[in-house]
């Protein structure tokens, strides 16, 4: 089984930076994609960016040039880095990792970290 624990959340300003974490840990052999998505009250849930293994990044088209994806691939550890950060960027966010263990290959879904901007 793979755990992922989100961090980094909390309430900021308009105009304001947070940057997320997400570690994994348990039975990993290797990760593949990771991402970050998430879900505003009354939405659905959306990618708001995604990282392959060698670094390839896509991101929504709503957080193009505020928001920056990396991974620590030594730590098992993504990232995202929110700048600029508007209203409407008020959602849970999730961490979601495509995963090995050595028996199964398969999404993994963190917890959620709540982000709310407003003044």
């Amino acid at each position: 089984q793979v755990q992922l624990v989100e961090s980094g959340g909390g309430l900021v300003q308009p105009g304001g930076s947070l940057r997320l974490s997400c570690a994994a840990s348990g039975s990993i052999l290797s990760i593949y994609a990771m991402g970050w998505y998430r879900q505003g009250r009354g939405k659905q849930r959306e990618l708001v960016a995604a990282i392959t293994s060698d670094g390839s990044t896509n991101y929504g088209d709503s957080v193009k040039g505020r928001f920056t994806i990396s991974r620590d691939n030594a730590k098992n550890t993504l990232y995202l880095q929110m700048n600029s950060l508007k209203s409407e960027d008020t959602a849970v966010y999730y961490c979601n990792v495509d995963a090995y263990s050595g028996t199964w290959r398969g999404d993994y879904w963190g917890q959620g970290t709540q982000v709310t901007v407003s003044s």
